[in-house]
C-alpha cells in the first residue's frame, strides 16, 4: 500500500528529480505547502508573500523504502543547514521542512534530524510543520527535469551534483543504478 510523506528542501524540480530514481518511490509531485494563501500560484510562491514552501510529496512502497531511508536520503541530498534558502534560491518558500501527515511520521522526521544533526558540525535548521492544505503545482513543473530541465542551465547546475550525491550514498536505492 501506498504511504505518503511531504518534504521540502529548495527547488522542487531540484528535489523532484533526486525521488524520482529512488527504488520504492512510486509518484512525486511538486507542489506548495505550509502558506496562508488558497490556491497559490508559482509566481505567488516565488515572491514569498504567501508563506507557501515549494515542496514535494512522496508517494512511497513501505515494503521496498522505509520512511527513515527516505528521509536520510531528504537530508543527504540538500543542505538542511542554510536557513530560508538552497543555494541562490532564497527566501521562505526554499525552506528545508517536513511535513508529517501522522505522529509516526512526526517521530521518524525528528529522528531523521537528530541523525542529521549527528553528522553536521553547522546546525540543522529543517522545521517540522502541519501538513497543511497541499497544492498541486501547475502542471509544466511536474517531472521537469525530464520534460525541460536538461536545456535549463540553472537545473543543469545543480540537478546532476544532487543525482551524484543520491548515487554515491545510497547506490542499492537507485533505480538508474539498479538497471545499468
Amino acid at each position: 500500500m501506498t504511504e505518503y510523506v511531504t518534504v521540502a528542501g529548495g527547488c522542487f524540480w531540484c528535489t523532484e528529480a533526486v525521488f524520482k530514481d529512488v527504488i520504492g518511490v512510486e509518484s512525486v509531485e511538486s507542489g506548495y505547502i505550509g502558506g496562508h494563501v488558497a490556491d497559490p500560484t508559482y509566481r505567488a510562491v516565488c515572491e514569498g508573500t504567501t508563506g507557501h514552501a515549494e515542496a514535494i510529496r512522496i508517494g512511497y512502497d513501505p515494503a521496498q523504502l522505509s520512511l527513515a531511508d527516505l528521509l536520510d536520503i531528504h537530508f543527504a541530498t540538500h543542505d538542511a543547514t542554510q536557513l530560508n534558502r538552497q543555494g541562490n534560491d532564497v527566501g521562505t518558500q526554499y525552506r528545508s521542512a517536513i511535513f508529517p501527515a501522522t505522529a509516526e511520521q512526526d517521530a521518524e522526521a525528528r529522528a531523521a534530524i537528530a541523525r542529521a544533526q549527528a553528522n553536521s558540525p553547522k546546525p540543522i535548521v529543517t522545521t517540522i510543520e502541519d501538513d497543511s492544505t497541499w497544492y498541486p503545482a501547475e502542471g509544466y513543473h511536474q517531472d521537469y527535469w525530464q520534460s525541460s530541465g536538461r536545456s535549463n542551465p540553472y537545473c543543469m547546475a545543480v540537478i546532476p551534483p544532487k543525482l551524484q550525491k543520491l548515487r554515491k550514498s545510497f547506490a542499492a536505492r537507485t533505480k538508474s543504478l539498479a538497471t545499468a
